[in-house]
């Protein structure tokens, strides 16, 4: 598990579907989580969690917050130069 002096606890700046990937594959193996664990949690196959990890542009959106939800995170947009 993530501890809490975590820098997954402080708001990461995405620009990017590779920052998107990068995060979420760092993520997953610092909870210790497999991609299978995640496409049977995130309802989605093999195939989508790794074209995730790898930054594919053309994701379907749906599928991505998905994903996010099952590994506990949550999508949040804000002002740009709000934090």
């Amino acid at each position: 598990m993530i501890n809490k002096d975590s820098n997954f606890n402080k708001p990461m700046k995405i620009k990017s579907t590779q920052d998107l990937g990068n995060f979420v594959r760092e993520f997953r193996e610092a909870q210790k989580m497999t991609q299978a664990d995640i496409f049977g949690l995130a309802n989605t196959g093999n195939r989508f969690i790794v074209e995730l990890e790898g930054g594919k542009p053309t994701l379907q959106f749906n599928k991505v917050l998905n994903v996010l939800d099952a590994l506990g995170l949550e999508l949040v947009i804000q002002k740009k130069g709000s934090f």
